[in-house]
């Protein structure tokens, strides 16, 4: 149980640190406000990063475009994201979290309005490329400014939360396109995607708060404390408020944090070990996402056992998000994403062997249980970069995995698609992603051995 002792009643002597303020306080009524607020920006990233998908084939048709074609406008808001994850993420460390997540809010609600009115395949592309690249820039924010507000005790649980609203919005995508298109047409889900956003910077504007780390260090006191009352309303007016910092691990605030900060020094090995397991986790993820409905509809599986099979590996990792979440924050959070990754090379490689003479039930079984720990690593080892970096560097060190994982989760069904061309087999293409998996969790482990050595350095 939540402790309910407050930091005002245990003030030392050079003041209350924000750390231990957040750490000692319940979970309580701002919290789940923060997460409800996120959560709704992550749903809404989530649902127009694959309303795409759903939209383009009737784009196609009213445009009379190749299929061929469609390629450009499917990977321009995916090179957006990267642009936003590798680029714009570092700028919430001047400008702040709460700014950078209801600018990018703004900005891909009016571009998503702005392809409804889209006359032409690069008016489309070029649109979508800046949608991506807006939401490449909220969501390491979103996952910095959760983790910060977060209790230690249940920082992982909070990130693994409001992740699971992003694959939500994946299926509410789904659903919606399939009552909205065939009764208004393609440009109501752009509609509909941009309207929602621009609606709920309402709330953000109202309730949404900024890091008081990052006011502090700012020079804005007031503010900082007017938000940490929030979390302890027993705050009193004239407690000296601390952010706590460690000038060994923290960059300046007061400027732009640049991936060179990620990799210098002590964090370069650890910086590494993440960027291995994200891409390593990113390209067994997309390969799977990308190629289980190809491969099992080319096995001669009717089109619903194809459909279900897919969406299986979704369902499954958000579920495992409620026990591997809770798992990492009391157990151990690298150990326990090992594991997990370990769990999912064993179900991909049994994928593998079901696939191809397995029956329907197996298979099934199987991409559920597969997904469990593929889309639940996805978003476990999310939540293990807010544990690695201190609250200075989450923004830039979230988005930098990111970005770098984008990397495998291009080259994953590139690779898959290649093998499958040079005559391997099925079974032998899922056997390779389970080693795949295998490396991610050897990085993880590794990485949890260097960083129980730095604390006892």
């Amino acid at each position: 149980m939540d402790s309910e002792l407050s930091p005002s009643q245990v003030r030392p002597a050079n003041g209350i640190h924000v750390g231990d303020l957040i750490d000692r306080r319940p979970v309580g009524r701002f919290h789940y406000l923060l997460l409800a607020l996120a959560g709704a920006v992550m749903f809404l990233d989530g649902f127009d990063t694959q309303a795409i998908s759903f939209v383009a084939p009737a784009i196609a048709r009213e445009w009379g475009l190749p299929v061929a074609s469609l390629g450009p406008i499917f990977s321009a808001a995916i090179v957006g994201l990267m642009v936003g994850y590798l680029v714009l993420s570092p700028l919430a460390n001047r400008y702040g979290h709460r700014r950078t997540v209801i600018a990018c809010t703004a900005l891909f609600g009016i571009l998503t309005l702005l392809c409804a009115l889209t006359t032409g395949p690069m008016q489309l592309i070029t649109l979508r490329f800046l949608t991506g690249a807006g939401l490449g820039a909220a969501i390491p924010s979103l996952v910095a400014l959760t983790s910060e507000f977060a209790p230690a005790r249940r920082r992982s649980s909070f990130v693994m939360f409001i992740y699971c609203w992003f694959a939500l919005g994946f299926v509410a995508a789904g659903i919606v396109s399939g009552i909205v298109i065939p009764h208004w047409g393609w440009r109501a889900m752009f509609v509909i995607g941009g309207t929602v956003p621009l609606v709920l910077l309402i709330l953000l504007l109202r309730y949404f708060p900024d890091s008081p780390r990052y006011l502090l260090t700012r020079g804005d006191s007031t503010r900082a404390h007017v938000t940490l009352r929030r979390i302890d309303p027993a705050l009193p007016a004239d407690a000296v408020i601390r952010a706590d910092y460690s000038t060994v691990e923290e960059p300046d605030r007061g400027r732009v944090l640049m991936v060179v900060d990620l990799v210098r020094g002590r964090w370069f090995l650890s910086t590494l070990l993440l960027w291995t397991a994200f891409a390593a986790n990113l390209a067994a993820f997309y390969a799977i996402q990308s190629w289980l409905p190809t491969i099992v509809g080319s096995l001669g599986a009717p089109s619903r056992v194809v459909i279900a099979s897919t969406v299986l590996t979704t369902i499954g990792g958000i579920l495992a998000a409620i026990i591997i979440g809770p798992a990492m924050d009391k157990i151990n959070p690298f150990r326990t994403l090992g594991v997990v990754y370990l769990g999912g090379a064993a179900f991909v490689a049994a994928l593998g062997w079901v696939i191809g003479g397995g029956s329907t039930w197996a298979l099934l079984g199987a991409a559920f249980l597969a997904g469990t720990c593929v889309t639940g690593g996805q978003m476990s080892v999310i939540a293990l970069a807010t544990v690695l970096y201190p609250p200075g560097m989450r923004s830039t060190g979230v988005g930098w995995a990111l970005g770098i994982g984008r990397l495998g989760g291009i080259a994953g069904p590139l690779i898959v698609g290649s093998a499958l061309g040079a005559g391997l087999l099925p079974r032998d293409v899922f056997f390779a992603m389970a080693v795949i998996l295998v490396v991610a969790s050897v990085s993880v482990l590794m990485l949890e051995r260097r960083s129980r050595a730095q604390r006892l350095a």
